[in-house]
């Protein structure tokens, strides 16, 4: 499984708005990822935590001036700007930022950022108003312009009890924008994906539906990590409860219908395609407008329809990968599915096992190509099975070329 941060080096900067005490979640986060963290405080950041919170956190030491005789980056103060794989402000003040814009470099932060040539991500925070003032968008957009990536802010409730657009992303969503912003130089850098994710719904009456189990965690986690191999992702899918993925376009639907126009919309300008929803093969042929109420029988009968079949409506040139999920003849079916909709690989997992397929964190699939490739795979988490699906689609591609 590729992971984006491990052994990556991370600059994070932290400066003074309450907002810093994310940053400690932060830290905390990229560390467990992986990642080597040196963290640099400004002399405002300092006024709302220590050194020791984040040395504690990281296990390394924490920076806040240019020249200090005592650290092992005196002679050169650049240092820390050169083995950075990506640096990230957060919190960045709107003092900060206009520091950056204007290329200024009075302190350790400044000066790291001024000299470093990785990529920078800020996620700004700052009171009500300040956001929308002329000198901070102006800011924002030469930031912009220089290739920065700006993440935020939020809106909501604010320190000082406004409310506004101010408030600093959390922190499990910068961790995805940073992860976006390693995989730009990952081996789907370039590729547009196209994931479809969760379980169709289809009315029965204003009120009730027909659906199936599917939780749309296989298709996040294929989304998050063609998302940290560079890819350009779009996830179509169904409503779950799973948090929207950061850095990835969002295209929320709801019945077969609905799949088929986003699905063939996004495909028009798409390199792949993952179907990894549970799509309906039934619906109800009618509709009822209004709730249908208990009578004095103790049946209703329902009178279901075939969905259509849109797969193969997709343009033959964009590389297809579909998902089998069966409770017997578990390879047979997938087979047969993988030769009747004309896809490259086919994902073949069985839904009848406790650990794995339907509303669980891990999944035990068997990936079947149409070159005649079988793989069987333990059991891994979601995301290590999409990592392993885009390590065929790498191999599909080269194949192709």
């Amino acid at each position: 499984m590729k992971n984006p941060f491990k052994n990556t080096n991370v600059v994070l900067g932290v400066t003074g708005s309450i907002a810093a005490y994310k940053a400690v979640d932060l830290a905390s986060k990229l560390t467990q990822a992986g990642a080597l963290v040196d963290v640099i405080l400004t002399h405002g950041a300092e006024r709302f935590l220590t050194q020791l919170t984040f040395s504690s956190i990281t296990q390394r030491p924490v920076f806040t001036e240019i020249f200090d005789i005592n650290s092992d980056m005196s002679i050169e103060h650049v240092a820390l700007a050169r083995r950075a794989d990506v640096v990230v402000v957060a919190p960045a003040t709107a003092h900060t930022i206009a520091k950056m814009a204007n290329g200024m470099a009075d302190d350790m932060l400044t000066t790291t950022l001024l000299a470093t040539e990785a990529p920078v991500v800020i996620a700004p925070a700052m009171d009500a108003n300040m956001s929308e003032h002329p000198a901070v968008r102006e800011n924002f957009e030469t930031l912009h312009r220089r290739g920065v990536t700006i993440v935020g802010p939020a809106p909501g409730r604010l320190a000082s009890g406004l409310w506004g657009v101010g408030r600093m992303i959390e922190p499990s969503d910068l961790v995805g924008y940073i992860s976006a912003v390693l995989g730009r130089k990952s081996d789907l850098a370039g590729l547009t994906i196209v994931v479809s994710a969760g379980g169709t719904i289809e009315p029965i009456d204003p009120v009730r539906v027909i659906t199936n189990r599917s939780s749309g965690k296989q298709g996040y986690a294929i989304a998050e990590a063609a998302r940290d191999r560079g890819a350009n992702v779009k996830l179509v899918t169904t409503p779950t409860a799973i948090p929207n993925p950061a850095s990835i376009e969002i295209i929320q639907i709801e019945t077969v219908d609905q799949m088929r126009k986003a699905i063939l919309k996004k495909c028009k300008e798409a390199d792949v395609l993952i179907m990894a929803a549970a799509i309906s093969d039934f619906r109800p042929s009618h509709i009822s407008k209004h709730k249908l109420k208990k009578t004095s029988s103790n049946e209703l009968s329902l009178t279901l329809i075939k969905t259509s079949d849109f797969l193969l409506e997709v343009p033959k040139n964009i590389i297809k990968i579909g998902f089998a999920a069966e409770s017997r003849d578990l390879v047979k079916n997938a087979r047969g599915k993988l030769l009747n909709k004309n896809l490259d690989l086919i994902i073949a997992n069985d839904i009848s096992t406790k650990d794995s397929g339907f509303g669980v964190d891990s999944n035990r699939v068997t990936i079947i190509g149409k070159n005649g490739i079988m793989k069987e795979l333990p059991l891994h988490t979601k995301y290590e099975v999409g990592h392993r699906i885009l390590d065929e689609l790498i191999e599909i591609l080269k194949q192709k070329n």
